[in-house]
């Protein structure tokens, strides 16, 4: 699952700068006193895990298992396999346990294979996608959060930046992952359901669907009943986000009880992202690839 950011656009900010060298060799870029890198420790980890549950459990009503309760933490095996994309707000002081506003979490297809497959394959028949494009690597995206006052413009760039330069070093020729959209009915979402589904569906190669006991219909109104501005005000900003883009959307949504979120698949091939989020991120991240 994926919380939404609210920020009315994903727009690149001329003042982000790949960050320099570091001993580490995983800081993507700064703005200001934030800074996005990956974690590199498991203290970092568990900050990042408080985070999510501050916002999954705190703000979301989200229910984890009794032990991610107790310790107030969201975490699962995957954690242990994936990557773990932070900003960090420089400013505050004190320890990364305060430091840490957002997080992403990041598996490899190489990674997810010897290790059991890819978390969104719970939810969505992700093998024949992947079967089909044997000549890439995919890349998936999970477990996004960012603290209340740091959703803004600038947090979103950081992660966005993150992504793509880890993708470019990694080699990877798509990322997909879940979106979510809050509540576990989807007429509830009916317009923005029904508009990703006649406008931004899956197609041809890059077809994939919700597992067939769990798929719930996007198409809920007919073509003539939908106002595309209206749906769009009706979407979760980082649905937005991903389909300017270039994202399309799996066929079929899936409730997931446990998260209290309506979610959809987001297939995001890097081929496709338009070309002025590739000017910009590669000409300032093409030296992370390496």
């Amino acid at each position: 699952m994926a919380i939404e950011f609210p920020t009315r656009e994903l727009i690149l900010d001329t003042h982000s700068t790949p960050a320099p060298p570091n001993e580490y060799g995983d800081v993507f870029g700064r703005i200001g006193s934030l800074e996005t890198r990956l974690a590199r420790n498991s203290r970092e980890i568990a900050a990042a895990q408080s985070v999510r549950y501050r916002v999954f459990v705190g703000e979301m009503k989200a229910m984890l298992p009794p032990v991610a309760m107790h310790l107030k933490r969201d975490f699962d095996s995957y954690d242990d396999i994936c990557d773990h994309l932070l900003v960090i707000d420089n400013a505050i002081e004190g320890e990364i346990e305060e430091q840490i506003v957002g997080t992403y979490r990041l598996l490899r297809q190489e990674v997810a294979m010897a290790n059991g497959g890819f978390y969104s394959a719970s939810e969505f028949d992700i093998e024949p996608l992947i079967k089909r494009h044997p000549d890439k690597q995919f890349m998936e995206l999970g477990r996004s959060c960012v603290l209340p006052e740091y959703r803004t413009k600038r947090t979103v760039q950081l992660l966005w930046q993150g992504n793509w330069a880890y993708s470019l070093r990694h080699g990877m020729g798509a990322m997909f992952g879940c979106a979510s959209f809050p509540g576990i009915d989807p007429q509830e979402h009916a317009l923005a359901l029904s508009f990703l589904h006649q406008s931004s569906l899956v197609k041809d190669e890059w077809m994939v669907s919700a597992k067939t006991d769990l798929y719930r219909n996007m198409d809920l109104l007919a073509l003539e009943e939908i106002d595309p501005r209206q749906a769009l005000l009706a979407m979760p900003p980082l649905v937005k986000g991903y389909l300017r883009l270039g994202a399309m959307i799996g066929d079929g949504a899936v409730v997931d009880q446990a998260f209290n979120t309506t979610d959809v698949l987001i297939v995001l091939p890097i081929a496709v992202i338009s070309g002025r989020y590739t000017n910009h991120f590669g000409t300032d991240f093409t030296r992370f690839a390496s």
